[in-house]
């Protein structure tokens, strides 16, 4: 056991795992111990013979587990990252264990008792908020139920995570079986790059000639570009084909679970249990604002197919489907506002974008420095290791990037971590970014879309969520609030990836080293609200979809088998049907919400959106954002944001954090006219 490195900490900077030593055999006998190791940790909490104060009982406990933690950190971000059989063996064996073992903790009698007699230290937010999070978490996992309860909802939480998983391993090798093999005539419209990478990708997944593998959503980014009719159809009904079959009973089974858990422990619907710990605090006020806005987004899509269909009537084109949507999409935006999608990419480089624009804007708002660190390894060949800095030099943690698709990463993209920032256990922290970019195979830069410089401007703030935490406990470092929350600082910075002062510093021809015309950003800004009808209804769609099926009572959910109608069914009673539009994710391979953590909470990026529209107003009324900025006022506001927000987790009560910044509360109304839906509410 003392040859395991996954049972010591690491001894690298920041405690970067040595991911050169760590094999697959090490993870099970990893677990194993440290489940051992916090469990007796957990007793000696519960049982200590002295009177409860907060250090013996709420510090110890938040000291407690950090080896499992860490082994737990490692496995899970492998497995998302780089999925093998040997990684699914360990799924499958520790899964369940980890369920019980928490379980095990929340249903401690002793411990529940020790958290309840004690007083957070006087005058302090943090711990108050942290005691009061405890004694709602324990009831939430079922420390007031019976015994019998107890051991229900003991059995529920397993099968419930190994059905998680289950789904998540069905996506991933559907995923990769029903990529899309194309003629070499069906690749028009690609460039030389991207129909490299298509040969690469045939022969990684042990194929000939020229193979599309598939994103996550419903429409593939290669729709937008692909000019026969024919392979945009092939892509579109490939990706709706994923799960119909080994999903239906996997999410149909989660579904009658989480709704019985919800049942037992005193709420309505599984939707009434999650939304309870969420800013939006009712399921009832989600379900409001997706209702809502579902009419108007609906009509502006409607106006929008009206408006692509006119086009592809004038070519040879005789109808325009869900397959063909963003193709014409693309052809209207380069008629009505000169912009070609390709050619746009030329200019989005994924090096530059990342330092000369992802990490200035950081800079240049934060005051922090990111710099490569060469010395240090990450656990696959295209990972890189930053460290990032304060203005003085002074460390503040380590970020990973892993950008570069393969057959073995899940699709999406994401922000995680090694290790999170505690002052209590004097961690700093060890966080990454992953996306899925198809990488070029001759050695040629990656040029990314428009919407993949977004997608890393995203992910980043996520990032900087977890690198600029400065909280005393663990339980609410960084990223580790609520959903409807977690995505406010991550769609925040997804705003400076076009501000006209960081869209200059990075925005450059691959070819010419000419930066993007002033033209050419008037172009981009006026079209960025036209498709919001599209886009919107087909995230609505999507988030009506989790909410339908979180909203149901156990005895609703047993009568429901026919997947495919219990959508349709929740699209036309919100008022969202759009002939053509399929919803961004349909339920066979919805993995944020069955095998992921957004289970009734895929609403909350709207609802962050909200806080992001007006927060970025702030920014925009501060100088800090827009024509004439002042990188000043930029550093000030940035300055402000960084310790209202991104600094604070969960230790500050989220409301009067936005209000503190704002100076008021959250007003809508930007949001609306961001997606054109002035007249919606």
């Amino acid at each position: 056991m003392n040859a395991n490195p996954l049972l010591v900490p690491s001894d690298l900077p920041y405690q970067l795992p040595r991911f050169a030593d760590i094999r697959d055999e090490h993870f099970i006998p990893a677990f194993d111990a440290t489940i051992a190791e916090h469990t007796a940790e957990i007793a000696a909490i519960a049982t200590n013979p002295e009177p409860a104060t907060w250090e013996n009982t709420v510090e110890a406990l938040e000291r407690s587990g950090q080896a499992l933690g860490r082994v737990h950190a490692v496995f899970a971000n492998l497995y998302g990252t780089d999925a093998s059989e040997a990684l699914d063996a360990v799924a499958t064996d520790i899964t369940p264990k980890l369920a019980a073992h928490s379980d095990s903790i929340y249903q401690n009698a002793d411990l529940y008792a020790r958290i309840q007699a004690v007083t957070p230290p006087p005058g302090d937010e943090e711990s108050s908020r942290l005691h009061a999070y405890l004694l709602r978490a324990f009831r939430r996992r079922g420390a007031d139920l019976s015994t019998d309860a107890k051991a229900e909802l003991v059995s529920i939480n397993q099968r419930l995570s190994v059905l998680s998983d289950e789904f998540s391993k069905n996506l991933l090798s559907e995923t990769n079986a029903l990529a899309v093999d194309l003629s070499e005539g069906e690749l028009a419209g690609f460039d030389a790059s991207r129909r490299q990478a298509a040969a690469a990708a045939a022969t990684a997944l042990g194929r000939t000639g020229y193979v599309v593998p598939l994103d996550l959503p419903t429409v593939q980014a290669d729709q937008a570009v692909l000019e026969r009719a024919s392979a945009r159809m092939a892509l579109y009904e490939a990706s709706q084909k994923r799960g119909t079959g080994s999903n239906v009973p996997v999410l149909l089974e989660m579904v009658r679970l989480r709704a019985r858990r919800a049942e037992m422990l005193g709420y309505a619907s599984h939707a009434d249990y999650v939304i309870e710990e969420e800013t939006a605090g009712s399921a009832d006020a989600a379900r409001t604002l997706l209702r809502d806005l579902a009419p108007a987004a609906a009509a502006n899509a409607a106006g929008e197919y009206k408006l692509i269909a006119e086009l592809a009537a004038t070519t040879a084109e005789e109808k325009v489907d869900g397959a063909d949507w963003p193709y014409w999409e693309s052809k209207l935006r380069e008629r009505d506002y000169s912009l070609d999608a390709e050619e746009l990419r030329r200019y989005f480089p994924l090096d530059r974008v990342l330092r000369d624009g992802v990490f200035y804007a950081a800079e240049r708002l934060y005051g922090i420095r990111v710099e490569p660190r060469p010395d240090l390894v990450g656990y696959a060949p295209d990972v890189d290791v930053w460290e990032v800095k304060e203005a003085d030099g002074t460390g503040i943690g380590l970020f990973l990037t892993d950008y570069y698709a393969r057959p073995s990463k899940r699709g999406g993209a994401w922000m995680s971590g090694f290790v999170e920032q505690s002052r209590l256990l004097g961690l700093r922290p060890v966080i990454i970014n992953v996306m899925g970019v198809t990488k070029p195979t001759d050695g040629s830069p990656a040029l990314l879309t428009l919407d993949e410089v977004t997608t890393m401007f995203h992910e980043f703030g996520h990032a900087l969520h977890g690198l600029l935490s400065d909280v005393r406990y663990p339980t609410f470092s960084g990223t580790n609030v609520p959903r409807d929350y977690v995505e406010f600082p991550s769609q925040i910075n997804e705003n400076w990836a076009l501000d006209p002062a960081v869209l200059r510093n990075y925005a450059r021809h691959i070819d010419t080293g000419e930066p993007l015309s002033p033209e050419l950003i008037d172009a981009i800004t006026a079209s960025r609200q036209f498709g919001q009808g599209f886009a919107t209804s087909e995230y609505l769609a999507a988030a009506i979809i989790d909410m339908a099926w979180h909203s149901l009572s156990s005895e609703e959910a047993a009568d429901v088998s026919d997947v495919r109608a219990f959508e349709e069914a929740a699209l036309q009673d919100a008022g969202l049907v759009v002939e053509h539009l399929k919803p961004r994710y349909q339920s066979t391979y919805f993995n944020h919400i069955f095998g992921g953590g957004y289970s009734a909470g895929y609403y909350s990026y709207l609802w962050a959106e909200a806080l992001d529209a007006d927060g970025f107003d702030w920014f925009t009324e501060t100088g800090a954002a827009g024509p004439g900025a002042s990188g000043e006022a930029a550093r000030t506001a940035g300055q402000r944001f960084r310790d209202l927000v991104l600094s604070r987790g969960g230790a500050s009560d989220y409301a009067a954090a936005f209000e503190l910044l704002r100076g008021r509360a959250k007003d809508v109304a930007p949001l609306l006219r961001r997606r054109g839906l002035g007249g919606a509410l």
